[in-house]
């Protein structure tokens, strides 16, 4: 998980910290939303990935307020301080580490599969 979270940090130029939350905003979204098997493959091979996505559950209220989907995930990023241009490189940075992690195939079933994601591909 520290690899990818440097990677992250360093690629969007954002905090390690900041960087940790997003990674499990994000992955929490692809389990709710995207292809299981894929994602949970992506999941299995990132150490502390479950840490993490438990973590960003903890939103409270406003989180539940927000509902679901791509819209609710922007607005926890933009909540963390990240602005468009952040969050794509963000994405961008998983979907690389993705592809390396399980292939190219299965990633692309992610981003295929998930809705809205396409856009950050």
């Amino acid at each position: 998980m520290d690899e990818l979270i440097g990677r992250l940090a360093t690629n969007a130029s954002i905090d390690g910290a900041v960087a940790e939350k997003t990674l499990g905003i994000i992955l929490a979204f692809l389990r709710n939303e995207g292809p299981s098997d894929s994602v949970q493959a992506l999941i299995d091979q990132i150490p502390g990935a479950e840490a993490a996505i438990e973590a960003s559950k903890s939103g409270g209220a406003l989180s539940r307020l927000m509902g679901g989907g791509l819209m609710a995930v922007g607005t926890r990023l933009m909540s963390l301080g990240l602005g468009m241009s952040e969050i794509q490189n963000v994405a961008r940075e998983l979907f690389r580490y993705g592809r390396d992690k399980i292939g190219a195939d299965q990633m692309g079933k992610i981003i295929a599969g998930t809705p809205g994601l396409s856009q950050f591909a």
